[in-house]
């Protein structure tokens, strides 16, 4: 069994479990440009994890994600396939410092431990 770090596993800010409809427009590994219909899993104050994304992404790009009349530029921070044709992706929001998602502070109270 191999230890994390407590460094590499402790996060800077508390996920909670959301689904939002998005759009994501970027460039794939390939350099193709995509544009397509995404969701969210769980959000944090300036990064989400998302889903639904049928192109395989190189970390370190930047993606533009369209939620409601909000643009935000990603950067992609990790991706994980989920299958032959999709992955999920690990946002962190670029030059934001703060919230992204247009939701106030309470709606982040998710409880201890996510419950």
């Amino acid at each position: 069994m191999r230890l994390r770090s407590p460094a590499k596993t402790k996060r800077h800010q508390t996920r909670v479990p959301a689904v939002l409809p998005l759009r994501v427009r970027g460039t794939d590994k390939d350099g193709k440009s995509f544009e397509e219909l995404a969701h969210t899993l769980d959000i944090s104050v300036t990064s989400s994890r998302i889903a639904a994304i049928h192109y395989q992404l190189r970390v370190k790009d930047h993606v533009t994600v369209v939620y409601r009349q909000r643009r935000i530029t990603f950067l992609v921070v990790w991706t994980r396939p989920m299958g032959t044709n999709e992955y999920h992706v690990g946002l962190q929001a670029v030059g934001q410092a703060n919230e992204v998602w247009g939701l106030g502070p309470s709606d982040y109270d998710y409880g201890v431990n996510g419950r």
